[in-house]
Parts: C-alpha cells; structure tokens; sequence
C-alpha cells in the first residue's frame, strides 16, 4: 500500500502535521495541540474547550523547601518553534522555552523542549520532551508532570484501561454540584442526578482506574459513531519513576486520557522529585504514541482496544525508536544490555538454591536497598526472570546503576554492591546472584502472601450506596469507593482476632487496618490480635517477628507481647507514611518490611497473643496494609551449614 508522504503547513499561529491519514493541529509557538482530524472528525479535542485546554504537556512545581506534593501548575508553553525534521517519511517539530535568571520565583527553573514527530504510514503521533536545568540555576521540587489530552464528550463515551476495565462511562456535567454529592475527598462524587438515569447511584472516581507501570501500555476511549478509538501507548518505562509497582493515573471522566511520568500518588512527598540550587539534571519523557483506529472488517467497536492491544506490542518491539531526532534520546546501538540469573537461598526452604520465576530485576540509579521505590531523578529499567531465574536486561542507556530485585513469594529487596556502568554496545553478564532473604529461623506461622500487595486478604462489599458497577463481582473489588468504612460495620465493638491455625486470612484478615468510626467526625485506633499457641519456648533465644506492610498513610503500628496496654511497646513504626493507597482505591503503596526481636522470656507455652495497635486516628482514611506477617523460631543448630 502507499501513503501519502509527510506533510507540515507552518501557518502564523498554528502549524500542521498531515499524512493523509490525521492531521494533527499545533498551536505556534506555545506547542498546545489543538486540533486532531480523524477519518472525517474534523477535531477529536472537545471543541468546546479553550485551545489551550485540549493537548498539552504539563506539571507541578514549587520552590525548594516546600515540603509538600502540591505546588504551581503550570501549562508548558513554548516561546519558540522550530522544524527539526522535514521530509515526505517523518516530520520532528520543537517548541522550546528557557529559563533566566529573571524569571527566579516566576517559573519552574528548566529549559524544556517539547517534540512531536509524525511518520508516513502512521496512524497517529509522537511526542516527547527533554527537560534540563543547568548546574548555577536554584532549587525548586517537581511533583507531577505528564501529557493531557481532552477528548469530545459528545463522541468518546467508552472507556478502556484494560481486558477487565472498561466501560460506558458518565459525562463531565454529572460531577457538577447540582448532579452529584461530594464525597470524602474532591475527587470522589456520588451521581445522584446525571444527565443519563443509568449512572445514577454510582460512583465517580479517577483513582479507581489507576494502574501500576508494569501493565500500563495502553488505554484509552472508544467514540461509537463513527466507530474510531483515541489510545495513549508508552512502550517503555524507562522513563517513569518509581519501578514497576508505582502507580499512575490513566483515563477519566471528561473523557481525560492521560500519559504519567512523575506522580506522588499512592507514594507522597518522598517521591518528589527534589532539586537543590547548582544541581544540573537533564530528563527525555517520552516518547510516548497516541494511535487512532478505526474498523475496517469489523463491526464490533470493543475491535479497537483488541486492535490498540497489537498496536502497543508493535511500539514495544520498536523500542528504541530508531527515527527521534534529538541526540538525547540514545538508539539501541548506544545502548547496553545486562543478563545473569538470580537465584533464592532460604535454608529452612530448601537445602539447594531455589530457582525463581518471575522476580522482578532491574537497573536504578545508585542508592540503598529499595531505594528504586522513590527514585525520580534517573532512569530505569526492569525486566522479570524466567522459570530458571535467567534474566535479560535491553537497551539500558549509559550511565551508572545498582542492580535490585525482588522476589515474590519471599520478603525483602534484593541489590547487588557492585556499580553497573553501562557504555555504548556494552554486554554485561553479571553472572550467578544469590538473594538471601531476611531469615533467623524456621517459619512458626505466616499470614498471607509476601507479594508487595494485601490483595489476598478480605476486601468486603462495598456499601450498596457507592456503587461503582464495573467493580462488581470484579477480582479487583478493592476498587471500590468507601470499604474503609466497612470495617466499623463488621467490627463495631471490638476489633479483629486471628487465630492460628483456626482463621483463614483469605476471609478473617481485613485488607486495610483502619480507624474504627466513633461519632459524627470522631474515630478512634484500632488494636488487632493475633493468637497462636507454642507448646514449648526456649526462653533463653530469641524470636523474630517480620512484618511487611503493603502501605501507610500517615499511621503507626506498635507491637506488643502478651501484654496489650505496656508502655512503650515492643516495637514502634513510628509515623510513617503518606501513600493514600486507602482513599485512592488502591491494593499497594510503599514496601516496608520490619523486623522485630521477640525475647523469649516475652512467650508463653501456651496461647500467646500479638497486639498490633495503629493508634492514629484523625481521619477515616489513616491507616496501613499488610503484605505479610511470619513469626520464626530461634535458629536452629545447623543454621550455620552453608548450602
């Protein structure tokens, strides 16, 4: 088949990419797109919509010291328009704009260019954008930024994330005060009169259709008449922060189709990325395809997402792009590659090395034991194991990295002393690696899975009132609006008891532990207990308690011992956290894992009892996950026998 080569009209305040199959609109020199032309759509942006509020790049900002997620938004606009690249099979145009000194206090200190690229034969576009700040320039923190588009209401009404995600979605009006009710946060509302009866009852919610970086590819919207898919495609994570397990915003009500890079969601603060004055930094986002569709020998709209899906494969097995202009984004040539495999050693699981499938490893920017959790600043680049632990690593730019890992079904981080630097074609065989996960002695009792997640625990029904109806009857039921306060109805007098051997944590172990409501506004901590009983106890030894939470938001747990009241406790968090997991629907923040001595003049033979106090209770929403709980014996006599 041929294609109409590339074509770009450069007009006074506007320019306008075209291949015959779209025709993207971009506002000169602001670089705001603001108009795309699709199979006889003349704009698939809400029209409605100033120019300025339809396709943009964006981000948050503050000065240095802030100390918080929020900040100045700020629409990036350019103040200069330049053609890098114009022939019939690929046009790359550049809106630039810098920073000086006069603008300290005035404007987020960086220079930005932001690229959009089109190709002949293309059915959609790129873009990406370089961000620098050169070493004298002052401090300042960045919280968020990301590409916004804002598509027709009146066309895109079906929405997709994922196989199990999708749906009809409502209209941007029906969140107006006089069609909804506010909820526990802005983000929340309850439909009570939408435009459409069929929404009326549920909730609305862009954090339920958040997604962690490891599975978000794709997604998108589907407009049914004509039927033509709009889809937001990021074939690399490289460039995001936070590892596989962040997650990130993807589309919603508006309809809204959003690309993530830096976020503080379901982290907080420590996820901000934090600059101090003559610290220069320079960052390719990017690029990531947005790609249209449209049927062709089919009939059935729900084509386009399958379509989208082979799409995004497509891009993935073309990463890197060979055809980006911009010499700060390497091609595969001027990249590395890194392979080895990682084995498990856990005596009390088994006397040989134990081969893992599906370990997460990656490459991160030099730091502490999962330190990759909160790293914004770099680079990344994660792969998972095969069934024998064998590991592939590609395209890794240059540059230098800590190898980490983590391992499911065993606790902790695994990371490699030795700096990996990368350099242009270089293949770096890092050989056999052991993780020895934390381990004293053998396993006495566990609860649940150690997987980073409390998904295996009880998630109830939501309260018939918020209703959000994909989420019914879904294996993601987490999702739902307002479980935590389910947890007052099934405990409204005493808290939660597991017992050993008796409970079943797939049914007896709530998912969140959480404030109990007491009042109006009040709530109180909440204090759980576990009963186990030890038919004898080496007084002399000593125990280990682990405990790994899946998240915290702004909660403490302390730990006490057969005794509920002592003072202090055994052990104490502290106040950690600000992950927000439990308000934003979510099954997972940070990883934390703690590891806590248990006397044995502490036990008793007999039943002995953990109190797991979370004391903190100043809203519904403060509280903590559990990933994993397992209480070990004093090692036994061999526990020096090397494997």
């Amino acid at each position: 088949m041929s294609f109409q080569g590339v074509q770009l009209n450069i007009l006074d305040d506007h320019v306008v990419m075209d291949n015959g199959i779209l025709q993207v609109t971009i506002s000169k020199p602001g670089g705001i797109v603001t108009g795309v032309s699709y199979q006889g759509i003349d704009n698939l942006l809400e029209i409605r919509n100033e120019e300025s509020n339809r396709g943009y790049w964006d981000l948050v900002w503050s000065e240095e010291g802030a100390g918080t997620t929020t900040g100045t938004t700020y629409v990036i606009k350019g103040s200069k328009f330049r053609v890098m690249v114009e022939n019939e099979e690929q046009v790359e145009i550049s809106f630039t704009r810098d920073w000086s000194s006069s603008l300290e206090g005035k404007h987020v200190p960086l220079n930005i260019d932001k690229r959009f690229v089109m190709l002949r034969g293309s059915s959609g576009f790129y873009s990406y954008a370089i961000y620098e700040r050169l070493k004298e320039w002052p401090g300042f923190n960045l919280p968020q930024t990301r590409i916004v588009f804002k598509l027709r209401k009146d066309k895109f009404r079906y929405m997709a994330v994922a196989d199990n995600r999708q749906r009809r979605m409502p209209l941007p009006e029906d969140r107006f005060p006089r069609r909804s009710r506010p909820l526990a946060y802005p983000e929340a509302v309850l439909l009570v009169n939408p435009v459409e009866s069929e929404f009326t009852g549920e909730v609305d919610d862009k954090y339920q259709y958040s997604m962690d970086n490891k599975d978000l590819y794709v997604h998108g919207w589907i407009c049914s008449n004509p039927p033509v898919g709009w889809w937001q495609i990021t074939p690399s994570n490289e460039f995001r922060s936070g590892g596989p397990m962040k997650q990130n915003l993807t589309s919603h009500v508006g309809p809204t189709n959003l690309a993530m890079f830096l976020s503080a969601h379901y982290v907080g603060e420590e996820m901000v990325l934090k600059f101090e004055r003559g610290e220069p930094w320079k960052k390719v986002f990017g690029p990531v395809f947005i790609y249209l569709n449209n049927l062709i020998d089919n009939n059935d709209p729900l084509w386009l997402w399958e379509d989208a899906k082979q799409q995004m494969m497509t891009e993935v097995q073309s990463w890197p792009y060979n055809f980006i202009a911009s010499e700060d984004f390497p091609k595969s040539e001027q990249r590395g590659c890194v392979s080895g495999r990682l084995q498990v050693s856990d005596r009390y699981v088994s006397n040989e090395y134990i081969s893992v499938n599906g370990a997460y490893v990656g490459l991160a920017a030099p730091g502490d034991i999962g330190s990759w959790q909160t790293e914004s600043k770099g680079y990344q680049f994660w792969t998972r194991t095969d069934e024998h632990g064998y590991f592939l690593i590609e395209d890794v730019r240059a540059g230098d990295y800590n190898l980490y890992a983590w391992v499911p079904g065993f606790i902790g981080d695994y990371r490699n002393n030795a700096t990996v630097t990368i350099t242009s074609g270089c293949d770096i065989d890092m050989g056999e690696l052991v993780y020895e996960p934390p381990r004293d002695g053998p396993t006495l009792w566990e609860i649940g899975i150690p997987d980073r997640t409390a998904a295996e625990f009880y998630v109830p029904d939501p309260d018939p009132k918020y209703i959000n109806k994909l989420y019914v009857n879904h294996p993601e039921k987490f999702r739902q609006y307002g479980l935590w306060e389910r947890y007052s109805d099934l405990y409204p007098n005493g808290d939660l008891v597991y017992t050993v051997g008796v409970s079943d944590y797939r049914t007896d172990w709530f998912f969140a532990q959480v404030t109990r409501k007491k009042g109006d506004d009040k709530h109180e901590g909440t204090t759980w207990q576990i009963k186990f009983n030890l038919a004898d106890v080496n007084r002399t030894e000593t125990y280990k308690l682990r405990v790994a939470l899946a998240t915290a938001y702004v909660a403490e747990l302390q730990v006490r011992i057969n005794v509920p009241n002592e003072n202090p406790p055994l052990f104490t968090t502290g106040v950690i956290g600000h992950d927000n997991t439990i308000t934003r629907h979510g099954i997972h923040g940070l990883y934390r894992l703690y590891n806590i001595d248990v006397k044995g003049a502490l036990l008793m033979e007999g039943e002995n009892i953990i109190f797991l106090t979370q004391p903190m209770c100043s809203s519904a929403l403060q509280g903590l996950m559990y990933d994993y709980i397992r209480f070990e014996a004093p090692p036994s006599n061999d526990s020096t026998k090397k494997i």
